[in-house]
């Protein structure tokens, strides 16, 4: 009989135990013999073989015929891709970005790579409202917000100079006139984020508002969006190594994760 265990919630023990070899074998690169996998899994091999009897059946697990080792099977793959169609980057992203907000205490914004490149799609604001001209729809300059180094920092270069090229937009145009060496430009923004996991706009383009911004990557290692918490300078802590920046690095690697990124 089936053990249930916290019967409020209706939880099934075995099914978490079970789950636990599938999860092990997920996060490994190649098959992994029984030995291994259970080690993985926190359990004794003569308690996960059964599991991985019935795993076979049910074609989440194949295991091979010369050498014994376990990897994940068809029914795996079928479940995997099922799940990538039915994901939505910015419904992943929205209950991060709102315990971001709450747990900051400060506006948090989503935005997607589009048309004209770097556009809000989502602004959640804090206790205390900041007054900028930013909603679903803007666009971000690209070079003068934080929103848009994050995403220049992680995109090709010529995706970002095919927008900065125009047509002539005022981000772009901004853009365009406050960097003479766009190239160069480039690899710097790019250098910053590797060096602190984020990008940083200091009093701009609004004065007295500070802003941090990361990249969240989808399951092939593709920006999907940016998450920008922004604030006042003096309720917003701006240093590289400030409570604020950590935790929008957290909350970007958590949509990551959501999104199956694996680094």
């Amino acid at each position: 009989m089936e053990q249930i265990v916290n019967r409020e919630q209706r939880a099934v023990q075995s099914v978490e135990v079970g789950g636990r070899l599938l999860i092990a074998l997920g996060q490994h690169a190649a098959p992994m013999s029984l030995k291994d996998l259970a080690a993985a899994a926190d359990l004794p091999a003569s308690r996960a073989h059964p599991y991985l009897v019935s795993f076979g059946r049910l074609g989440l697990i194949e295991q091979d015929g010369t050498s014994g080792r376990y990897a994940l099977g068809p029914a795996a793959l079928q479940l995997g891709l099922a799940c990538l169609h039915q994901l939505d980057p910015i419904k992943a992203a929205g209950p991060v970005a709102e315990a971001l907000s709450q747990a900051i205490d400060q506006t948090v914004a989503i935005a997607v790579w589009a048309n004209f490149g770097p556009t809000i799609v989502r602004v959640i604001e804090g206790s205390q409202p900041l007054h900028v001209n930013m909603r679903a729809g803007s666009v971000m300059s690209v070079l003068g917000t934080a929103t848009g180094r994050a995403f220049a920092a992680v995109l090709p270069p010529r995706t970002v100079k095919e927008v900065l090229a125009g047509p002539v937009g005022e981000p772009r145009r901004a853009d365009r006139t406050a960097v003479k060496d766009i190239d160069r430009e480039l690899e710097s923004i790019a250098a910053e984020v590797r060096r602190h996991g984020v990008a940083r706009a200091l009093g701009r383009p609004i004065p007295g508002v500070n802003a941090f911004s990361a990249a969240a990557f989808d399951h092939e290692g593709r920006p999907a969006l940016v998450i920008t918490a922004l604030g006042h300078e003096d309720t917003f802590a701006a240093t590289w190594d400030s409570p604020l920046a950590a935790a929008v690095r957290d909350a970007a690697a958590e949509v990551s994760h959501r999104l199956g990124h694996r680094r």
